[in-house]
C-alpha cells in the first residue's frame, strides 16, 4: 500500500505544493487507486496534479465524513469529471463509499453550513454511490469500516456543530457518519483516519472486531486531539501503546501538545502534503 497526502495543514517536499486546514490521501493498493476525502477546496487537485497523479483514474473515493473540511474538494472533482467527459478525456467511473448519514445537513454558528456540499443526487452525476452503516470491502486488504460503535470511556462524543432534520427540527450533531479505512497487512492493522471524531481509541476496537486481530502497525490521519486534556491525551496514549504500535502519523486536526504528549509512548511521525508512506 502507498499512501500520498495531498492535502494536509502543512507541506513537507521541496515540491511546489499548497496546505490548507483540511484533508485528502491518495492510496494505491492491488492495482486500485483509493482517494480519501478531498480536502476543503481545489487544493487536493493542485497538488495531485503537481505530484503527476492523475485523479481522472480513481476507483473509489472513500468519504470519512460529511465535514466541508474533508468533502468540499467534492465540487471541484466532479466539475473536473465533468469537463473531462466532455471533452472526451478518458476517464473512469469512480465509487463514492461513505456512511449513509454522509449527506445530511449541518450548521454551526458562524459558519453556516459546515456539511458536504454535494447532494447524493449530484454526486451521482459522475459517480456511483455505496453508503454504508456496515463495513465494506474495497480491495482483498483495504475495508471502509462503516459505523462506528464501539466506544471507550475517555472518548465522549463532541458537538461539532446542529443536525436540522426536513421538518425543521434540530440536535447536536454528533458525527454519526465518521468512520475510517482499515488495511490489514501481513506485518499488522493499519488505520487511515480523517478526524476520529469518535474517537480514535474506539476506532481501533472497531478495526480489532472487523478483522479478529490485535495487531496495530500504525494509524495515519487527524485524531481530533486539537485542545484535549491531559487526561485524555494520556488515555489514549495508553490505549494505544498497550495494541503494540510504535509509530503513528497523526495530522490535520492534531495540535502540538496532542503529538508532544503521545510522543511520551511512541515515536510520532510528522505528516505534510507531499509525503508518501509505504507498507
Amino acid at each position: 500500500m502507498k499512501i500520498t497526502v495531498l492535502c494536509d495543514n502543512n507541506t513537507i517536499t521541496d515540491v511546489y505544493l499548497t496546505g490548507e486546514p483540511a484533508l485528502s490521501f491518495f492510496i494505491e493498493e492491488s492495482g486500485k487507486n483509493i482517494l480519501f476525502d478531498t480536502g476543503y477546496s481545489d487544493v487536493f487537485l493542485k497538488n495531485a496534479e503537481e505530484l503527476g497523479i492523475n485523479l481522472l483514474l480513481t476507483d473509489y473515493i472513500v468519504l470519512s465524513h460529511g465535514h466541508i473540511d474533508h468533502t468540499g474538494g467534492l465540487l471541484h472533482l466532479k466539475k473536473m469529471y465533468d469537463n473531462a467527459r466532455k471533452d472526451g478525456i478518458f476517464c473512469k467511473k469512480p465509487v463514492i463509499v461513505a456512511h449513509p448519514e454522509i449527506f445530511r445537513s449541518v450548521t454551526a454558528e458562524g459558519f453556516g453550513d459546515i456539511g458536504c456540499p454535494l447532494k447524493k443526487e449530484e454526486a451521482e452525476t459522475f459517480a456511483d454511490v455505496i453508503l454504508s452503516n456496515e463495513p465494506v470491502r474495497i480491495t482483498d486488504n483495504i475495508i471502509f469500516m462503516g459505523e462506528i460503535v464501539e466506544k471507550t470511556p475517555f472518548e465522549t462524543p463532541v458537538s461539532a456543530g446542529i443536525l436540522r432534520d426536513s421538518a425543521g427540527n434540530s440536535a447536536p450533531d454528533l458525527q454519526p457518519d465518521d468512520s475510517a479505512l482499515l488495511y490489514s497487512g501481513n506485518d499488522g492493522l493499519v488505520i487511515i483516519t480523517g478526524c476520529s471524531h469518535r474517537g480514535i481509541c474506539s476506532i481501533a476496537k472497531e478495526a480489532a472486531k472487523i478483522c479478529g486481530r490485535n495487531e496495530f502497525r500504525d494509524i495515519i490521519g487527524g485524531l481530533h486531539l486539537l485542545g484535549a486534556d491531559e487526561y485524555r491525551l494520556y488515555e489514549t496514549g495508553k490505549f494505544l501503546k498497550n495494541l503494540g504500535l510504535k509509530k503513528i502519523h497523526p495530522c490535520h486536526c492534531t495540535d502540538l501538545a496532542a503529538k508532544i504528549a503521545l510522543s511520551e509512548f511512541f515515536e510520532v511521525v510528522d505528516v505534510g502534503c507531499g509525503l508518501v508512506i509505504e507498507f
